[in-house]
């Protein structure tokens, strides 16, 4: 009974920021209401509503090409840092891993502003490619119709990667020393003993990145909404997007609702079939 006392505290916070707004949208989803006049029922309108518009797959789409630049990028490079910043220790390596995981400390919306200038047309990455001799291929990156969303997902890559990073370190750290030493006994090298020690005790920590970043990747908003807020033309729209243009531009709560419950169906779900394919995988 007092191991409950101790956990209420947190237990109401979690209950009445979390769950109980949570329970309140899927609510608010079968009515109509404009956020002033009194709701109406209306059924699963709402939701037929959501699955006529074309926006909304065009939207989903957008958000599944975020997780490989949101997701399947910064593991990669996670993993990379590893391998660099978990042998031998060396001067300066402290500073390193404080600068990897400074991106993922920032506000998402100081770093939407800055690499929104980075991209313009005179921004450091049109510089960067007029001195290397690429400046026929220089343009406003986030004003492209084509690449927009591309150079929106290297923004979430650079963002991620030091969380990432930080999450294989730990895991890192707590295998045995003993297996790298039989794995030197066995003349296996730096890479080999990456692949075939490394790797598979941070197996729990990829899928807790897997997840983590994921979700980052399908509830995208303040970056989007800070970079291009859904443009050229529609290009980087993501459902997150639409629901707050739901709520606060079109004044529809009952239909913002229903695309934030769908939206969470969806995370669910695909947050689901990553972990079932890593605990297969194990």
């Amino acid at each position: 009974m007092r191991g409950w006392l101790y956990v209420l505290p947190a237990l109401a916070v979690y209950l009445g920021f979390a769950i109980w707004p949570a329970l309140n949208t899927l609510r608010l989803s079968f009515f109509t209401w404009d956020g002033i006049l009194a709701p109406t029922w209306a059924g699963l309108d709402n939701y037929v509503k959501i699955f006529q518009e074309q926006a909304l797959y065009e939207a989903v789409l957008h958000g599944l090409v975020l997780i490989v630049f949101f997701s399947f990028l910064p593991i990669v490079a996670g993993l990379l840092m590893t391998a660099l910043l978990m042998g031998k220790v060396r001067r300066g390596m402290t500073f390193f891993r404080v600068v990897f995981f400074l991106p993922q400390v920032l506000p998402l919306v100081a770093v939407g502003v800055t690499w929104r200038w980075l991209y313009s047309e005179s921004g450091v990455v049109n510089q960067f490619l007029d001195l290397v001799g690429l400046g026929s291929i220089t343009r406003a990156w986030l004003g492209d119709y084509d690449l927009a969303l591309i150079a929106l997902g290297f923004i979430g890559t650079w963002a991620m990667s030091g969380l990432c990073m930080m999450l294989f370190l730990a895991g890192a750290q707590k295998i045995d020393p003993a297996l790298y030493e039989a794995a030197t006994l066995d003349g296996a090298g730096s890479f080999s003993q990456f692949l075939h020690v490394t790797l598979p005790g941070v197996r729990k920590e990829i899928t807790i990145a897997g997840v983590i970043t994921t979700i980052a990747a399908l509830a995208s908003f303040d970056l989007v909404y800070v970079t291009t807020n859904g443009g050229p033309a529609g290009q980087t729209n993501v459902p997150a997007l639409l629901v707050y243009r739901l709520a606060f531009s079109e004044g529809d709560i009952g239909g913002a609702s229903a695309l934030a419950v769908v939206l969470t169906v969806i995370v669910v779900a695909i947050v689901g079939l990553i972990r079932r394919f890593t605990r297969e995988a194990t």
